[in-house]
């Protein structure tokens, strides 16, 4: 009975995020008025101040806007899923990720540091993987979860590049000291390079093309998940940073060009996608997509009208995207299916459900009075607005508004009206916690349709004039006179609806051309990583083949390459103007040295090898004493003996080579001409070192401190005994463990021979 009474009530968590998400609407609507009237609030906690790193937040008109519809549409997301996760496994782990994921989306849009910025931008890709792989038995559910963390996750890499050098380029680390450095960033020889990271950063977070494929398939996450992600968190991150660096980046060429034509491709191609869809779900999520890429197209302009018709876009499309998802998971819940062929004749079943759905259709189709209307006219005024190519944006608006009536009518019409389709579980209502939320969010759409200027002059304008960096005046209004934005409205609505009736005989033909296309986004993002992973799989074999001998090479071939190649480019090899003279006996014991190392590779007896390697000990230590260093020759000796030994005992006991363990001819030849460039390398490297002037800081400090404080006369025992004491230690245990584990061979292999 307890158990059936939380299920019926809700997880106690999913209530405390629903609580947590209304103190934060409460919050946010308490600052609307003083931000509205220009005020901008910020926080700032030192974080790392030696690297200029704070946990700084800044709220502003685009802050605010983008915090209230996390919370707001949060809160009933949250409301919903307290009935639609009821009697699931783990529902308290599933609401702990989604609180985790709405703090990290808010830390994200109020942060104003660089790095605090990204900190929460990670933290969004990691909570929304747990999010979209929550059904954690379902291989789909994983392996979609799994794509979206790669594709966003590569896209974070960029991201931060692209922040760290556009820090260097404005002279700082905070966002809003950024935006003031407009000039000086677009005019730095780092622009290019910026901009293309932070774009690749964007366009992968907000599913632009190329990257648009992982969005739609991010459909195997619980529906509550789908609504959130899709109408006001994760994916809008994307769009978030191209409105919160507009006044950094924006107004070159580059920039123009590149968002508007991504955008417009975005736009399209998802736009005719969804109408090729049967799943409710699906089809909805590539309306994300296209909206995404108008978003985009829009934010290629510095027009004032373009950048209102973003932002009142932005609100228009979370109001109405998260209460049709939460509509087709009523419908799912109600019928057993989501499938649009299989739907019919609901509206007497679930009228509360039909009434929440027309709504936000009218809405998602730009219908007066809803705010969609309102959204879509300066959509069509900012698109004759844009400088660059207006006729080319008024067209992808359009066509793109006019696939999106059809699929507004296909989500929100066709299910609930026509004749009745029988389903596998008899249509029903859902529970209150589950229409409350859509029914709500609909008809805000149309509250704020039948109020425009309170919305422009409280959320819009605010958010206009920070994206844009000045005071701007936003005026809405439902009737603005015949001109040629409602004529190009009332073109799309011709043609979505036209559209809508002959959806039947477009999908089909959509499917057909779909099928011959040589490669989709998906099937890029298989071979791109089969390709890697084929290519993982040769580079292992190549590089791990199970010799050590290959092992070796490879470590010092690839450090003398690294080294010699950095010592070139930088034009650091340095040759001593005047070569010391060096006496008869030095030379003695370079020579000594010399033949000490080409020993061991002329002679095919380990034991030889070793012992020419003594002598090159042995030449060391000598040198060290000719030059005043008497402690650390007896030391330097001293280990070479140690070493001769053990080695002499363990040489003893192996086998001779074999196999992969010969070197062969080649392979001598091979580990010489290696042999010589490393030491020439070194060589090189240590001359550059000489070269240059060198710091005696540390030298002062452990002369001044080594007496007093360390009770030492030898400066080179008091760094290892007290100031390296600890790393001393470890070094201690590392040659120890290593001992240990050479005589437990030892050990092991006499005894087996023993046994045997």
């Amino acid at each position: 009975m307890a158990e059936t009474g939380v299920k019926a009530r809700g997880h106690p968590l999913g209530w405390v995020f629903v609580a947590f998400s209304l103190a934060g609407v409460m919050v946010a609507l308490s600052l609307v008025t003083e931000v509205s009237s220009g005020v901008t609030l910020r926080l700032s906690v030192p974080w790392v101040p030696s690297l200029g790193v704070q946990l700084s937040f800044l709220i502003d008109g685009l802050s605010l806007l983008f915090a209230l519809l996390i919370t707001g549409i949060g809160a009933f997301v949250g409301l919903y899923a307290t009935a639609y996760m009821s009697g699931q496994a783990l529902t308290g782990r599933f609401f702990f990720y989604l609180l985790a994921f709405q703090i990290a989306m808010l830390g994200l849009v109020l942060a104003d540091n660089i790095i605090t910025l990204f900190v929460f931008w990670e933290l969004t890709t990691v909570t929304s993987y747990f999010l979209i792989g929550f059904d954690h038995a379902s291989e789909q559910a994983r392996r979609k979860a799994w794509q979206a963390l790669l594709v966003t996750g590569i896209g974070g890499l960029a991201l931060l590049a692209g922040l760290l050098l556009l820090a260097a380029a404005g002279g700082s680390m905070e966002l809003s000291e950024l935006a003031n450095a407009g000039e000086e960033i677009r005019s730095h020889a780092l622009y290019p390079a910026i901009l293309v990271l932070l774009l690749v950063g964007a366009f992968t977070k907000s599913a632009q093309f190329p990257f648009h494929f992982w969005l739609p398939n991010a459909m195997a996450a619980p529906t509550p998940v789908s609504a959130y992600l899709h109408s006001a968190t994760m994916v809008k991150a994307g769009i978030y940073l191209l409105f919160r660096l507009h006044p950094a980046l924006a107004g070159t060429p580059e920039w123009i060009w590149t968002l508007t034509i991504v955008g417009a491709v975005t736009a399209l191609w998802a736009s005719v996608i969804a109408l090729r869809q049967t799943d409710l779900k699906l089809a909805l999520a590539y309306t994300t997509v296209m909206a995404l890429g108008t978003l985009t197209m829009f934010l290629g302009s510095e027009a004032r009208i373009a950048i209102a018709a973003a932002i009142t876009f932005l609100l228009v499309h979370a109001l109405y995207k998260c209460a049709l998802f939460l509509v087709v998971g009523c419908i799912d819940h109600g019928t057993g299916t989501r499938e649009a062929d299989r739907l019919g004749g609901l509206a007497r079943a679930m009228p509360i459900t039909t009434v929440a759905a027309a709504a936000a259709a009218l809405s998602m189709a730009g219908f007066p009075p809803f705010l969609g209307f309102i959204g879509k006219e300066l959509k069509y005024e900012g698109a004759l607005a844009v400088a660059s190519e207006p006729m080319f944006v008024a067209a992808a608006a359009v066509i793109a508004n006019a696939m999106m009536v059809a699929v507004a009518g296909i989500v929100a019409v066709r299910p609930f009206f026509g004749p009745a389709v029988a389903t596998t579980v008899k249509a029903h209502e859902a529970p209150l916690r589950m229409w409350l939320g859509p029914l709500v969010l609909a008809f805000l759409g149309l509250v704020f349709g039948l109020v425009p200027p309170y919305i422009g002059e409280a959320l819009v304008q605010p958010a206009v004039s920070a994206v844009l960096g000045q005071p701007e005046t936003v005026k809405l209004a439902l009737w603005h006179g015949l001109n040629l934005p409602l004529l190009l409205s009332i073109l799309t609505m011709t043609i979505g609806v036209a559209l809508y009736f002959g959806h039947l005989r477009v999908r089909a033909a959509l499917a057909n051309l779909m099928d011959r296309l040589p490669i989709t986004g998906n099937d890029a993002y298989e071979r791109i990583k089969g390709g890697i992973l084929w290519l993982a799989k040769v580079q292992t074999a190549v590089l791990q083949g199970g010799s050590l001998r290959r092992y070796l090479f490879f470590v010092f071939a690839a450090t003398t390459g690294g080294v010699g190649t950095t010592l070139i480019i930088g034009d650091a090899v340095r040759w001593p103007a005047e070569w010391p003279v060096i006496p008869v006996y030095e030379w003695g014991v370079v020579l000594f040295v010399a033949a000490g190392a080409v020993l061991p590779i002329l002679v095919r007896s380990r034991l030889a090898a070793i012992g020419g390697l003594g002598v090159v000990g042995s030449g060391v230590a000598l040198i060290f004493l000719f030059y005043g260093a008497p402690d650390v020759a007896i030391t330097q000796l001293l280990v070479e003996v140690l070493f001769l030994v053990i080695m002499a005992v363990i040489l003893l006991k192996l086998p001779r080579f074999v196999g992969q363990g010969h070197p062969g001819r080649g392979g001598r030849t091979r580990d010489l001409v290696l042999a010589a460039a490393g030491g020439l390398v070194m060589t090189l490297l240590l001359l550059a070192v000489l070269d240059s002037a060198m710091s005696v800081h540390l030298t002062r400090f452990f002369e001044a401190a080594s007496v007093p404080d360390a009770h030492g006369r030898n400066i080179v025992n008091v760094i290892l005994v007290d100031f390296r004491a600890l790393d001393t230690l470890g070094e201690i245990i590392v040659v120890a463990v290593a001992a240990l584990g050479a005589f437990a061979l030892i050990k092991l292999r006499a005894g087996r021979g023993r046994s045997s």
